[in-house]
């Protein structure tokens, strides 16, 4: 099993790359976001590497980082996501991003990916969230709060500074999760136009 190749760029398609190992061409699989971070043609290269062996064919599918292969792997485990719409999800999301849409259930976010409706993003991250503790990359308190805000269980002055921001024109999770760390931060009982404020501040950083 080849879970690592270091070689040079030899050509790029629409969704794969040919890697150059010591003459030998190799067919490489990627997600959108690592074919655009390849090197220049004739450069040298390192992608993480997951093998899957078929009856009829050995496929290669290639990543920047261990992480990226990692959440690859993760997202095999739902049903009804194989590896084409695996590799679209981490070309419209980031690592750190997947796990924040997961965190916060922002199903939107992972319905942006091609072949992905709103069935298979509920899917998703309804059947991910307590299989990847380790990489969410936001904070655990954050995360709370951000659910309370979401399912209305939070003070008023959060609700109507999430409804402001949503009003400005952001997304329902991200307004929350901006809204939640800004409480976070302000601590008790902050005022719903400080919390709107430190939110854009979040929003903007």
């Amino acid at each position: 099993m080849i879970g690592k190749l270091k070689g040079l760029v030899d050509s790029v398609g629409d969704d794969f790359a040919i890697i150059d190992v010591q003459g030998v061409g190799y067919v490489v699989n990627c997600s959108g976001k690592t074919l655009s971070g390849l090197p220049e043609i004739g450069l040298a290269v390192s992608l993480a590497i997951e093998t899957q062996v078929r009856e009829d064919a050995i496929r290669l599918y290639g990543f920047r980082s261990d992480l990226e292969r990692d959440w690859f792997r993760i997202l095999l485990t739902v049903q009804g996501v194989g590896s084409k719409v695996a590799l679209a999800i981490l070309t419209v999301l980031a690592p750190g991003d997947l796990a924040n849409a997961i965190a916060l259930q922002d199903k939107a976010s992972v319905a942006r990916a091609p072949g992905v409706g709103p069935k298979l993003a509920a899917r998703i991250v309804a059947e991910l969230k307590d299989k990847t503790p380790a990489y969410i990359n936001i904070d655990a308190g954050a995360v709370k709060l951000a659910g309370d805000v979401i399912e209305k269980r939070a003070p008023q002055p959060l609700q109507d500074a999430v409804s402001a921001l949503v009003n400005l024109g952001y997304g329902q999770p991200q307004a929350s999760a901006a809204v939640a760390a800004a409480a976070k931060a302000l601590g008790d009982n902050p005022e719903t136009a400080a919390l709107i404020r430190r939110g854009l501040k979040e929003l903007s950083s």
